[in-house]
Order: structure tokens, then sequence, then C-alpha cells
């Protein structure tokens, strides 16, 4: 009888190993590159999710042709008014719950000089945008599109 009880438990243990790789593997297989890389917006600029410690953050790097503005001139703080916004960090604090979510973050519109709170979800070349106050029902989504990898060096 232990030899019995030993192949059932081997035979479980062996069945739940590969229910775990089978949905590890659909995971990847559904979303190739998953939500960190870069992004471009409608209007041209460019985004790049990276991790940053323990977190996953989001960068600037390359302008809106159309923007005009090379400064985070909106901004409620006067101090921070020069700052170049090449290289700002305009997304911090996210968590990545899986290889196609963010959660959790913030989101810094350099537009208005408002902050949000965030999210982010990729499918394949595209991530879903949301920045909202309060719950997410509250906010605004933009579609973005993913491109090759832009050298920070090169933002205008």
């Amino acid at each position: 009888m232990p030899d019995n009880r030993q192949t059932m438990l081997r035979r479980s243990l062996i069945l739940v190993m590969v229910m775990q790789a089978a949905t590890l593997l659909g995971d990847s297989a559904s979303a190739p590159g998953g939500v960190l890389g870069y992004w471009e917006r409608p209007s041209k600029a460019v985004l790049r999710f990276y991790p940053c410690g323990r977190e996953v953050c989001g960068m600037i790097v390359r302008l809106s042709p159309t923007s005009g503005r090379k400064t985070d001139s909106r901004n409620p703080d006067a101090g921070l008014r020069s700052r170049p916004l090449c290289g700002l960090n305009i997304g911090t604090g996210f968590q990545q719950t899986d290889a196609n979510h963010l959660v959790g973050g913030h989101l810094y519109d350099p537009v208005s000089g408002k902050t949000y709170s965030g999210m982010a979800t990729s499918e394949g070349d595209e991530v879903r945008l949301r920045g909202y106050v309060g719950i997410s029902w509250f906010g605004k989504s933009e579609v973005w599109h993913r491109v090759a990898p832009l050298r920070l060096e090169d933002c205008r």
C-alpha cells in the first residue's frame, strides 16, 4: 500500500508541475515582449517602460515633433519648470503583476502638469495606458504602439 500512495503523490505532483508550466507558457506566448519596452503615443512621443529597482518606471525618450516644448514648463512646482522633458520619468511606482500588466503607479502628464494614478496593459504590439483620479472608472485611456528601442541621447 505505501508504494501505491507514493505513486499517486508523484503523479499528482507531476500533474501540478505540468499545469503550472502550461500556464506560464500560455502567458508568455500571448504577449511577446510584454509591457516593458518602447511605446509611441499618437502624438509620436515615445515612452520607455523599464525596471527601476523593485518597480517599473516610464521615461520620455522622444518628444512629440508637434509639441515645440523642451522643458517641463507646465509643472505646478515653479522650481521644476526648467527641467528637460527628454529623460523625464513620467511613470513611477508601477508594480508588474505579470508580463503584460502594470498597476499601482502614477503618471505625470507634462502637457497639463497634473499627476494621475495609472495602469498599463499590453497585448502584442499595443499597450493601453490609463490615467485616472480615485478609481479607474474616472479616467482616460490611450493606446500606444510598440516601436524599436531608441537611445536617450537622440531625444528631441
